[in-house]
Order: structure tokens, then sequence, then C-alpha cells
């Protein structure tokens, strides 16, 4: 290994954001973030002619879950990739942009609600079913969506700075564990009786169900991230030159 690269793995570095890989990824994540709220408005229960748990608290008949269940993870895993290539500082503008885009898409879901149905029109019921916002609802998700994005981003980008380029499974890991956690123990807070849940043993079956299976399918997937990244890294010209620019991180001596 050239020894300069050997000094850059001792210290984390960032691409820029100017590049049509950081515009691509901007704009699968605002995507699947959009996309997932709606698919999510469908309850969906998994395996549950054979998975039957009862540990304590926790019972469960077959996997409760909801129609952005396949999708919703994927916007962790772009948040990851992100947050590895291009720093917080993108991050930041990939989740403010994304909860731009939710709010305004609720706000005109709502507003096309109320708007006065043409004669020939007989889907307004469903539209309301499918489109309808509820502000419960609304509100959970979008306090968890900041709560989780944020540390899922601040989390990495910690671990980065102290592990540089080495170590990528633990902070993806790491920042999963924490970034998800906060996003479901937030959102079933704030919706919880919304849901119907009233006791404390349903929500913790809800919360940590949720919880593990998220997790469970962003480790499942790590090797595809572990790709992208890697793949990234080298097509971002501003991160070999950073990468070949870095220097050791001074330390002190005892």
């Amino acid at each position: 290994m050239d020894p300069v690269t050997a000094k850059a793995r001792e210290r984390a570095v960032f691409a820029t954001v100017s590049s049509p890989h950081y515009a691509f990824l901007l704009a699968s994540f605002v995507g699947v973030m959009l996309i997932s709220n709606i698919t999510g408005t469908k309850g969906v229960v998994l395996f549950d002619d054979w998975l039957h748990v009862s540990l304590g608290p926790i019972q469960m008949d077959g996997l409760v879950t909801d129609g952005a269940f396949y999708l919703f993870p994927l916007a962790y895993v772009l948040g990851d990739v992100i947050s590895e290539v291009y720093g917080f500082r993108a991050m930041r503008r990939a989740i403010l942009a994304g909860f731009a885009i939710l709010l305004l898409a609720s706000i005109c879901f709502w507003l096309t609600i109320e708007l006065p149905a043409a004669e020939f029109y007989d889907g307004q019921e469903a539209f309301r079913t499918v489109a309808g916002v509820v502000p419960q609802f609304l509100l959970a998700g979008l306090a968890g969506y900041l709560a989780g994005e944020f540390l899922n981003s601040f989390v990495l980008v910690k671990m980065k700075e102290r592990a540089g380029e080495r170590r990528l499974w633990a902070r993806l890991i790491g920042s999963t564990v924490v970034g998800e956690f906060a996003d479901t123990l937030v959102f079933c807070s704030i919706a919880a009786s919304a849901l119907g849940i009233s006791t404390w043993g349903d929500f913790v079956n809800y919360t940590i169900v949720g919880f593990i299976w998220k997790t469970l399918v962003e480790i499942a997937i790590m090797p595809v991230t572990y790709l992208v990244v890697g793949w990234l890294k080298k097509a971002e010209p501003s991160y070999q030159e950073a990468l070949q620019h870095a220097r050791p991180p001074v330390t002190d001596v005892l």
C-alpha cells in the first residue's frame, strides 16, 4: 500500500457534494422516503402460519409490519452511504430535503382530499383511505425520521473520525442500531394511542419487534452497502484527492 494512502487510513476524509453521484443519491433518498410514507399506510402480517413467540411482554403471532418494510431500510442504507462518503453536512442536507418533501406531500394530500370531488369521480373515499393525513401519524413519522436519520449519520461520522477508513462494518452496524432504535421508539411513542396500543406489553412488542426487524434487514444487505461505498469512493475524484492529502492526527505525548 502507498505510504500516503496508509497514513490517510488513520484519518476521516470525505468527498465534496459537487458531483452527479451525490445528486443521484439525494434524489434516491428523498424518493425512498416519499414512497415508504405512502406504502407504509398498509398494515401487513407475515409468517402468521408458523411464527408464534411468547417471551415475557413480547407476544408474536406472525410479524406485524407495514407495506414499507421491504423498502424503508433502504433509506438508512442510502443515509449510511452519503454519510460515509460525503460527511454529516451533506447528509444533513438530504435529511432536511426529505423532511421538506414529506411535509409538502402531506399538505398536498390533505388539500387534494378537501377539494370538492367531481360528480363523475367515485374514488374519493378510496383516495382518502390511502392518502389521508392523520396528524398524529404525521407528527410521529416526521419526528421519528428526523431523530433516526440525524443520529444514524452523526454516529457513523463520529466513529469514522476516530477510526478513519478502517472498520466500516462497525460504524454501519453501530449507526444502524442507534438510528433505527431512535426512529422506532420516537414513532411508536407518539403513534401508539392512534394505533390502538393501550398496554405496556403491546407497546414493548410493537417497538422491539419493529426495531429488530428493520435492523436485521439492514445488516443482511450490508454487503451491498460495502460494494456501493467502495465503488463510490473510487469514483469520486474529490475523495481520492482527500485521501492523498490526508495526514494522521496529532497525538499528545504523555
